[in-house]
């Protein structure tokens, strides 16, 4: 088990782009989703996946357990996906020694774009890049396994 601590913010500006170091594309789905706990399927770059069991309500961390599985069974999976299939690709950008994974949504989450900051620290504000916008960790609508279920958040079309 790991224990996820994360960020989130919306992302307000373009610049990250030029820092852009790897991209993946994702193709993901959720097989159950509550409010402290979600099963979801990881498609990346069409040539791996991976089965993630989220658990927990704080804001900032959860338990995560997490294995590979056969491209073949998450294919077959998607069958019993709740809500919409989730289609993003994720840009790894850093700043000031910090990964920011940037996922740019496609399909109907399209035109929304969301920045995670993985890190025990407690990054202060003013050690933040310029091009994040608004922090909305802990709202929930801005969680993929919402995103999935219900679409982009009114604030963030």
């Amino acid at each position: 088990m790991v224990k996820e601590i994360e960020r989130k913010f919306l992302v307000s500006g373009a610049q990250w782009r030029d820092l852009v170091e790897a991209d993946i594309r994702i193709r993901q789905f959720y097989l159950a989703a509550a409010p402290d706990r979600s099963v979801r399927v990881r498609i990346s770059d069409g040539a791996s996946a991976k089965l993630t069991l989220k658990f927990g309500s704080k804001a900032r961390e959860r338990d995560e357990f997490e294995y590979p599985i056969p491209l073949a069974e998450a294919e077959e999976m998607l069958a019993f996906a709740i809500g919409r299939v989730i289609e993003k690709t994720r840009h790894h950008v850093r700043h000031r020694g910090h990964l920011y994974e940037i996922d740019v949504f496609g399909g109907t989450l399209s035109g929304l774009v969301v920045a995670e900051l993985e890190t025990p620290e407690d990054v202060q504000d003013e050690m933040l890049p310029d091009w994040l916008g608004r922090e909305v960790t802990g709202e929930q609508r801005f969680y993929n396994a919402s995103l999935a279920i219900e679409g982009v958040p009114e604030i963030a079309a």
